[in-house]
């Protein structure tokens, strides 16, 4: 790996969601660390992930994406094709609008959003661009310590819950599939951190947090198989 001064990146990353939140904060840790950024937005309008870009010329490329449209990762997967990429982590989710509702509550609109944009859409992502990861890169995805079954001892926020344990069972049989392969895998639960989707009763800053969420997937490089980690490197329970 070449060090964050050289003229050479130490890597470069596909981080899909990444305009915002835990998203652009990881971006901005990457390049910290001398490695470049391809990076997507949903929609056109101009984000914080363009500023970070401004501050950072020729190290920060930008793609539009909405993940929940198919056509659109097929279109974002031509744009890129040919290329390499030792890192692609989906970050891109969201939560039901009231998350104190049960799953009987819930209306069916609302679950179909969450679980497609949580689950679904992830998963599409993967399998779409995978080859654009070398076989001895890293396949990362943003999950949640909500989403362990076993570790589901409070109940609560039921529909997020649901779909990250659902994202979490279909990246194991992507590992299933995938058996005895170089590559690495890896299902990041990043703790209770203050965004607009954790919340201002969170307890953990962004500043707190993402440099660990990025050690351990720096960590993780080169260790095939499939692990659900926190971000103190920690192994989640299923």
């Amino acid at each position: 790996m070449q060090p964050a001064n050289s003229s050479a990146p130490s890597g470069t990353i596909l981080l899909v969601g990444a305009s915002r939140g835990l998203g652009l904060a990881m971006a901005a840790e990457f390049l910290k660390k001398g490695w470049n950024v391809v990076g997507t937005v949903h929609g056109n309008a101009r984000t914080e992930l363009h500023d970070l870009a401004d501050g950072h010329p020729g190290r920060v490329e930008i793609e539009c994406l909405d993940v929940t449209e198919a056509d659109q990762i097929a279109a974002l997967h031509d744009r890129l094709r040919g290329r390499r990429f030792d890192i692609l982590f989906h970050n891109a989710g969201t939560a039901n609008a009231n998350q104190d509702e049960t799953i009987a509550q819930v209306s069916t609109e609302e679950f179909v959003r969450v679980m497609v944009t949580n689950a679904l859409a992830p998963m599409r992502v993967i399998e779409s661009l995978q080859d654009l990861v070398p076989a001895d890169g890293l396949i990362g995805v943003m999950s949640s310590g909500q989403g362990s079954v076993s570790g589901n001892e409070k109940g609560g926020h039921e529909v997020y819950r649901g779909s990250k344990a659902a994202l979490n069972q279909y990246m194991r049989s992507y590992a299933a599939r995938h058996a005895g392969e170089p590559r690495a895998l890896v299902l990041m639960a990043p703790g209770w951190i203050r965004t607009a989707l954790g919340g201002p009763d969170a307890p953990f800053s962004v500043e707190e947090a993402i440099p660990k969420v990025v050690g351990v997937l720096l960590a993780q490089q080169g260790k095939p198989g499939l692990r659900y980690l926190d971000r103190e490197g920690r192994t989640v329970a299923w």
